[in-house]
This record gives C-alpha cells, structure tokens and sequence, in this order.
C-alpha cells in the first residue's frame, strides 16, 4: 500500500511540474515586450478567411501583412512575396520573436503559407486548418519539415 501510494504522489509530482512549466512558457510569449508579438497576439482567435487582411478576419498573409502595417512596417501582400523580402534566412535556432516566418505546406517546392514567430518555438498565424483562425502552433510539431525560414524585419 505504502509503495503504491509512493509511486503514485511522484507521478503526480512529475506530471504536474510539466504542466507548471508549460503554464510559465505561455505566459512568457503572452508577456512579451515585442511589439510586433503583442500586436499579433490581439487578433487570436480571429477567424479565417481567404484574402482577407483584417480586422475582423484574415488569411495567413494577409494576417502577417497587416499585423506589420499595424506596426509601421511596410512588407509585401503575398507570402511568396513576403519570403522574398532582402535579409538573411534564419534557421529555426536564429528565430527572435517578431521574425517573419515562411512555409511550404504543399511540400510542393514554394513558399505557401506566413506566420510570426512569437518564441518558445511557436508561431501566430492565420491557419485554414483545423483551427480555421489565427492561432498558435508550434515548429516542433506539423509544421517542422514545412519551415523553410525566418526573416528579420525591422
């Protein structure tokens, strides 16, 4: 009896320190001092919709595109346009929050899909998937192989 309630109160212990730490991540991405991260961040939860630029709704680019608009940086409309924006290409281990993110979902060889990198190795975007808003997603999971690269624009 004594070794099984052991047992148990230390994979209580474990678990609940996983779920603490994840509280502290997500609050760490939420308390950001980023501009362009708080900016971003106001619009979760809005809803997609293909060729929207917001404010009430948007699709990946047109998130990314308004969401620097908003904050004084002018950048292309199109993800594909927005991929090509002069800097260098950051890896997934160079990413700051704020970094424009580019993606080939289709895996078809071209850049179809934008977000922001918000750290912790997560992004905001404008998904048409299942969550069909923006939302938060991570780089480790689906996304992973799709990242192509990051640019710094300031």
């Amino acid at each position: 009896m004594k070794k099984s309630l052991l047992i148990f109160a230390t994979i209580l212990l474990l678990f609940s320190g996983c779920l603490e730490r994840q509280k502290s991540l997500d609050n760490n991405i939420s308390q950001s001092n980023n501009i362009i991260v708080k900016t971003a961040m106001k619009y979760l939860g809005k809803p997609y919709r293909y060729g929207a630029t917001g404010p009430n709704s948007f699709d990946c680019s047109g998130f990314v595109y308004a969401v620097y608009k908003e904050v004084g940086i002018p950048i292309p409309r199109t993800s594909l346009a927005q991929s090509k924006i002069k800097g260098k290409k950051l890896s997934i281990n160079e990413l700051k929050a704020g970094d424009l993110l580019s993606f080939d979902t289709s895996l078809k060889g071209h850049i179809n899909h934008s977000g922001i990198y918000i750290g912790d190795h997560k992004f905001i975007h404008a998904s048409s998937g299942k969550a069909y808003s923006v939302t938060i997603s991570s780089l480790d999971g689906w996304y992973k192989d799709k990242f192509r690269w990051g640019k710094r624009v300031r």
